[in-house]
């Protein structure tokens, strides 16, 4: 494995945007990646398995549920600190990433938001500290882009309820402790549901054959006649709504992750393009590899300011979810496109292990499907601008 000599681009002197802290929770993040992550990932990939011992390191940099208040065990930082904090963890690994942001998103998010008091003080610290680790489900096997027409549901049983579906493309379901569980009622209103490890009739097969997020754990939640405390329903909120704007968290932290793979493409092309001589030069004095270089330095540049005036948005609780899509779609777009063009400045090396960028771009391909596909962000830019649903 070659030594993690990563330099983080920063064209248009950014940083002068970020406070102190800001800097000092995005360096111990850069910091933690070089030292826990970037020896072990690319094993991690070849071996499609997810490296459980960089849970702690991942507890202690404050990536699960950054913006968690201090009473629940969270670290209480601000929406640029996560973001900061995704970008950094996807510059390792997309897989790394998503591990962080469905805990703090897609778990600790709606429990947070939704859940009753007692439901925060049971679950939350743990999920802070990786003690449990956490998975959502909403896709299913037939029912993706359209979630709303889920057909998990459960029924009204006294003290409980009876749950009957299943979630797929799940992350982190293989060895997750909880599930936040979206399904419909008897009256077909979606709610989210508390499901723990354990429940007789709740398994979580793991999805193997995948190309793309090896290093990360995938699978299905299966729920036969399982026997959910109505204690563990969320009260907050109901509806398609929900679990959206869990989505909407989690996308944000998306569209800060995807910059991160980008920048490692960007400096693992640099530094080649540098150093690799043909003709008797570097190729970085040639025309045409110096043309993908300036393109991909001022998309990425262009990605951070989205980013930033996005995380600016969310903290004052202005960012409409119409613009977390826009930030979305057009990052990992930007990302698998420097991806694809690294990999050539490479030439032959860049389908090895012993670089990031093909690793990357097998990841990005996934990252740009799933918590919306890329086309469908597209069509919620539409609505938003021209008034008229395209999904009608």
């Amino acid at each position: 494995m070659k030594p993690d000599l990563f330099e983080a681009p920063d064209y248009y002197q950014l940083d002068d945007l970020l406070t102190e802290e800001h800097k000092m929770i995005r360096d111990a993040a850069r910091s933690w990646v070089k030292r826990d992550v970037s020896p072990i990932i690319e094993k991690a990939a070849q071996d499609a398995v997810f490296p459980k011992s960089i849970i702690p390191g991942l507890a202690s940099i404050g990536a699960f549920g950054p913006y968690i208040p201090e009473q629940y065990g969270g670290p209480g930082l601000d929406q640029i600190s996560y973001g900061l904090i995704m970008q950094e963890l996807e510059r390792g690994d997309s897989g790394v990433r998503s591990t962080a942001s469905v805990q703090s998103s897609l778990v600790m998010y709606p429990i947070f938001k939704y859940g009753t008091e007692e439901q925060k003080q049971k679950f939350l610290p743990k999920l802070a500290s990786g003690e449990f680790m956490g998975s959502f489900g909403l896709t299913e096997p037939d029912h993706g882009s359209n979630p709303g027409g889920m057909v998990t549901r459960f029924k009204d049983a006294g003290d409980h309820v009876i749950l009957n579906g299943a979630k797929l493309w799940i992350s982190n379901s293989p060895f997750c402790d909880i599930a936040v569980v979206w399904a419909k009622d008897e009256n077909d209103r979606i709610h989210g549901l508390i499901v723990e490890r354990g429940m007789e009739g709740f398994s979580t097969p793991e999805t193997h054959n995948k190309w793309s997020l090896r290093a990360s754990a995938t699978g299905e939640l299966i729920f036969q006649d399982v026997k959910v405390p109505k204690a563990n329903i969320l009260p907050g909120r109901s509806g398609l709504g929900a679990p959206l704007s869990c989505l909407d968290s989690a996308r944000f932290g998306i569209a800060w992750g995807a910059i991160g793979a980008a920048m490692d493409c960007y400096d693992t092309a640099l530094r080649y393009a540098k150093e690799r001589k043909q003709f008797g030069k570097p190729i970085a004095a040639f025309q045409l590899q110096q043309k993908k270089l300036a393109e991909m330095i001022t998309e990425i540049t262009k990605a951070q300011l989205l980013a930033w005036r996005l995380g600016v948005l969310r903290e004052e609780g202005k960012a409409t979810s119409a613009q977390i899509s826009m930030a979305k779609r057009n990052n990992v777009e930007i990302a698998i496109n420097i991806a694809r063009e690294a990999r050539q400045i490479l030439g032959g090396m860049g389908i090895t292990g012993e670089y990031s960028i093909m690793r990357h771009s097998m990841n990005l391909e996934s990252v740009i499907t799933y918590e919306g596909t890329h086309d469908i962000h597209l069509l919620i830019t539409g609505l938003d601008i021209t008034g008229e649903n395209a999904f009608a």
